[in-house]
């Protein structure tokens, strides 16, 4: 049987992980780019693969000079595009079964 080791960091171990300050998480938590477990800051319990979110939004915002909203929208556009290029793939592969060369 196989586990998965779930990890969580509290704010000042996440600002550390992904060295960004907490300015910048509370923006990413507040516009909704990532969603930590508890209410308030001072709790909040981030999972490890949100570092990764968290760093990627910054550096838009970092590169960009946008705001916080457009980031936001930044990310969900390029997760679909990456959705969108997986599907595709997909269909290109069933279809090549279908057809004969």
């Amino acid at each position: 049987m196989s586990s998965t080791l779930i990890v969580q960091l509290d704010m000042e171990r996440f600002c550390e992980e992904a060295n960004i300050p907490a300015t910048y998480v509370i923006e990413i938590v507040e516009h909704g780019i990532i969603e930590p477990q508890g209410r308030t800051p001072d709790v909040w319990r981030f999972e490890d693969y949100e570092l990764a979110i968290a760093r990627r939004a910054a550096k838009l915002r970092d590169d960009l000079q946008i705001e916080w909203e457009g980031v936001a929208l930044a990310l969900d556009l390029l997760e679909e595009v990456q959705q969108l290029r997986a599907e595709n793939q997909r269909l290109k592969q069933q279809l090549g079964r279908f057809v004969t060369q």
